[in-house]
């Protein structure tokens, strides 16, 4: 009886995870980046850059020459912003030539996510996607950083971003990992068991030696409602496509429907550590 309860168990679980690796998503992958149906045109211009995409008011003339871009970013050179309750300050570059991470991870990123230096031609600051009924009936949603509700110019309630948004390695908020040369590497006993359990999917930059959190970090701004995880060194999950949200770069669904899914928690995780299952002598893996 009970080697049939277990075998039944087993089954029931194997068929739930396949049905997570094989996620279909209904809707345009782009999200709501195809910008009111403008589509990639809205970011990028293949000719001229802004001056191209008719957005040149201020702009600098070389902005098309990082990756084709064709919004007005000079509204943003040199401004400075402090984010995560004003422990961390970003003076953004002075020119889309510079060569640190915050030029193509963050400046680029607030030429329409900003609201404040640069107000975005396309923002609208509402919700594209469906949420699930646990985040109530609002659909403003904080896409603009500087200004998302509260007063114009405060990013102190925002996600750390920046050149002074350092991931570490070790102490009590972070995982066992090493890093060389600003490469956060899983390979203590607990991080490796996580990068088991769900993965490290986070993009982290390289500035000074130092792994460095910009936008583009945690959201691949081409894929808004799936990402194609492949079972390897970065993940212990089955290969397939998963569900994701707001695009997020990992598995990240609080659409799920299961009530014991702990996957939005498993992302933020990568890089916090401390609150892990496995960096608290834990064994519950992702559950989908």
């Amino acid at each position: 009886m009970k080697r049939t309860i277990m075998i039944s168990m087993m089954i029931l679980a194997s068929a739930g995870f396949a049905a997570a690796q094989n996620y279909s998503p209904a809707n345009d992958v782009l999200g709501a980046h195809l910008n009111y149906g403008r589509g990639c045109a809205a970011c990028h211009a293949p000719h001229s850059g802004v001056y191209g995409n008719g957005n040149a008011k201020t702009a600098d003339a070389t902005s098309g020459n990082v990756a084709l871009w064709g919004e007005d970013v000079a509204s943003l050179y040199g401004q400075t912003i402090t984010s995560g309750g004003g422990g961390f300050v970003e003076t953004l570059p002075g020119s889309m030539a510079a060569t640190t991470p915050d030029v193509s991870g963050l400046l680029t990123c607030l030429s329409c996510h900003d609201g404040n230096y640069a107000t975005g031609a396309m923002m609208k600051n509402k919700v594209y996607e469906t949420l699930p009924p646990t985040y109530g009936t609002l659909n403003n949603i904080p896409t603009l950083l500087g200004n998302d509700g509260t007063s114009v110019g405060n990013y102190l309630n925002d996600h750390p971003v920046g050149l002074t948004a350092a991931v570490g390695c070790g102490g009590q908020y972070n995982w066992d990992c090493t890093e060389t040369g600003g490469v956060i590497s899983m390979n203590g006993p607990a991080s490796s068991k996580f990068v088991q359990n769900y993965g490290f999917f986070v993009s982290l930059s390289a500035y000074n030696n130092t792994a460095v959190v910009t936008c583009t970090s945690c959201h691949n701004q081409h894929l808004m409602n799936v990402v194609k995880v492949t079972n390897g060194p970065k993940s212990g999950l089955a290969s397939g496509f998963y569900a994701t949200m707001f695009f997020i770069r990992a598995p990240y669904n609080p659409a799920d429907a299961n009530p014991l899914t702990n996957q939005t928690a498993q992302f933020c995780r990568q890089c916090h550590g401390g609150e892990s299952n496995e960096m608290n002598n834990g064994t519950a893996v992702t559950v989908f």
